[in-house]
């Protein structure tokens, strides 16, 4: 009865491991997801960035890639995207935006927010 108490209490134990290393891992894009005035202020800094220049919220408009279709050129993680906002992608005009946006990185992680909750991913 013992070595199935323990077992018993090693499985609960990994489980709230695996519990908590989950949202550990968790990017600050999906946590500001579900924080409305988050992914208002991501969408007015990609409007006035982002989309002002460049990136459109309609599909064909430009010489941009559409961030909405998930069709994702230099990955489409969040972190992947995250650093290509913040580096820029060398030989295009997508300009690297670390430091430049009034609230830093957290303006980086409010446009990804943005992007999810507002993307087209599966539709045609």
């Amino acid at each position: 009865m013992g070595r199935l108490l323990r077992l018993l209490l090693l499985v609960i134990v990994a489980i709230a491991l695996f519990a908590c290393d989950k949202d550990a891992q968790q990017s600050p894009a999906a946590i500001y997801e579900n924080d409305p005035a988050a992914v208002k202020r991501g969408k007015l800094v990609f409007a006035g960035t982002c989309g002002a220049y460049c990136h459109k919220l309609d599909k064909g408009q430009g010489g941009f890639p559409y961030l909405f279709d998930c069709a994702w050129q230099h990955g489409g993680s969040d972190e992947e995207i995250f650093k290509t906002i913040r580096d820029g992608v060398p030989d295009t005009q997508m300009v690297g935006f670390g430091g430049a946006l009034p609230d830093g990185d957290e303006d980086i992680w409010k446009i990804i927010a943005y992007i999810r909750e507002t993307d087209q991913c599966g539709e045609n």
